[in-house]
């Protein structure tokens, strides 16, 4: 079971994920699931009506708005970073939150390093399942290294050229 980071008020906590990911040939486990976009289509109906909590795995190649009718019913939106690099998991982040206005879990999967932690927490992530093995503290520290930023987001904070007017 990989390691789960959880940032609630402000503080990161290891925590014990209660979602198990199901790929698309495995069959499905019993309680609370996280499964691929394609399978919640064909199979999502079926699982929100046996009252379980049901998460959605999205690629970075498919977009946000393949969700916005069943958000209201997600618990958790597991948003996958295939390279540390690519920044697509990023917009869909950002737009869960402002756009959809989500209100659930929203996790980033893959290849996720604790240097993003800070950019990540900007754009709405609030779960974390770390590659590099990073404990809760050092997320902790890397997302709060830097005290100004350079531009909006969906985590409120003012841009330091808001500061310097203030």
């Amino acid at each position: 079971m990989p390691t789960l980071i959880e940032l609630k008020d402000g503080v990161y906590r290891g925590v014990e994920d209660p979602f198990t990911h199901v790929a698309d040939d495995e069959d499905m486990a019993t309680g609370d699931v996280i499964v691929s976009l394609a399978r919640f289509q064909s199979e999502g109906e079926g699982l929100l009506s046996e009252g379980r909590r049901v998460g959605l795995r999205l690629k970075a190649e498919e977009e946000a708005e393949a969700l916005a009718y069943d958000l209201p019913r997600l618990a958790v939106v597991a948003l996958e970073f295939p390279k540390y690099r690519d920044g697509r998991a990023y917009t869909n982040a950002r737009l869960l939150r402002e756009r959809f206005k989500f209100a659930g879990q929203v996790r980033a999967v893959g290849d996720v390093l604790r240097e993003q932690a800070g950019f990540m927490v900007r754009v709405g992530f609030d779960a974390f399942e770390p590659a590099d093995d990073a404990s809760a503290n050092e997320w902790q520290a890397a997302a709060g290294r830097y005290r100004h930023v350079y531009q909006r987001s969906a985590d409120g904070r003012a841009p330091a050229f808001a500061e310097r007017e203030a």
